[in-house]
């Protein structure tokens, strides 16, 4: 049944994945998340802003970055310019406001558009590893490792984590849209 683990680990895994490109679609409100992708050049390297500071949010519509030293926040707010998330950081002191801009309808939509393709190539992917363990229990079975029951048995196992799965990256997309979509 290892068939079964591999298959719900991989799934899991391209749920994750999705989790992860959602968070970093932007809303209506301030989300740390946006900036994790942000590569700020300091100590004459480039490193990951989540490296080199602390991204909170500081109002609704407000992120501060905390540079964990004080001489980075230049850097910082550079790196976030950079970045092309349409954001203008300032330098205040020693830490960098983020103000968050509200979204026009046409970003909202855009948005929206760009979530629901990566919704799709998560499904996608979720459909592609459930060929690949329906192949391998078909292999099985040619192989004469497993009985033509436990072949469909698995199958059906197979089919019902694609459509759970399947279900969750709709409602997590559903729930963003919802999100996005806020004014």
């Amino acid at each position: 049944m290892s068939v079964m683990k591999e298959t719900e680990s991989k799934m899991k895994d391209a749920l994750e994945h999705f989790k992860v490109e959602l968070r970093n679609l932007r809303s209506g409100r301030a989300n740390p998340a946006v900036l994790d992708s942000v590569v700020v050049e300091v100590y004459g390297s480039e490193m990951r802003i989540k490296d080199v500071a602390q991204v909170s949010v500081a109002e609704a519509r407000q992120l501060l970055v905390t540079p964990y030293d004080a001489q980075t926040a230049g850097p910082i707010a550079k790196g976030i310019e950079k970045a092309n998330l349409n954001l203008q950081p300032m330098v205040d002191g020693g830490v960098v406001r983020v103000p968050v801009p509200p979204l026009t309808e046409e970003i909202r939509k855009d948005t929206v558009k760009l979530g629901k393709k990566k919704a799709e190539d998560a499904k996608i992917q979720v459909r592609d590893i459930r060929r690949k363990s329906n192949d391998l229990v078909k292999k099985q079975k040619s192989d004469n490792e497993i009985a033509e029951d436990v072949q469909k048995k698995l199958e059906k196992q197979i089919q019902d984590l694609t459509d759970r799965y399947c279900k969750e990256v709709d409602s997590l997309f559903s729930e963003k849209e919802k999100d996005i979509m806020e004014v």
